[in-house]
């Protein structure tokens, strides 16, 4: 099957920002366990912003699903990408909890006024996956407004130093 065909049937989550922060701030966020479980209110168990790494999320479980997010970093290129599996759900779980097998991808550029932020969450299987991919649709833009935040705290913590 080519990709072309094993992505139809397929929705992915876009959201991008301009964050008035500089990359590497915004890089410490998304690759610092402490950082990353103030964003995503979830803490990762076990990550390392290295290709391969393997590492989790827990969440709320639902049915035959434990409520683990299994990830594994697939590509690290400091301060511009970031990209990990995120695997959850269970086979015989529907709504909340269907398996799903997905990337999410963060994208930063330098632009004039700080940072271009695109994360893309792709590879939700529709119509089963139509909980995830409505829920997270909406997470994802209130994980943004956190990160900015988080960040925001951050830069001025390390502009009082």
């Amino acid at each position: 099957m080519s990709e072309a065909a094993a992505k139809l049937g397929t929705q992915d989550i876009v959201v991008e920002e301009v964050l008035p922060h500089a990359p590497e701030t915004i890089w410490k966020a998304l690759t610092t366990g402490e950082l990353i479980a103030r964003w995503l209110l979830m803490h990762p168990t076990g990550f390392e912003p290295v290709k391969g790494r393997h590492f989790t999320f827990q969440t709320t479980p639902a049915g035959a699903w434990d409520g683990v997010i299994r990830c594994e970093v697939l590509q690290v290129t400091p301060n511009e990408r970031l990209v990990y599996s995120w695997k959850s759900g269970h086979e015989g779980n529907v709504g909340y909890g269907a398996r799903l097998d997905s990337v999410v991808t963060w994208s930063l550029s330098t632009v004039e006024n700080g940072t271009r932020l695109r994360l893309v969450h792709s590879g939700f299987v529709l119509p089963k996956n139509d909980t995830a991919y409505k829920n997270m649709s909406d997470g994802w833009k209130k994980v943004f407004r956190n990160l900015d935040a988080i960040v925001g705290e951050e830069d001025s913590s390390k502009a009082k130093r």
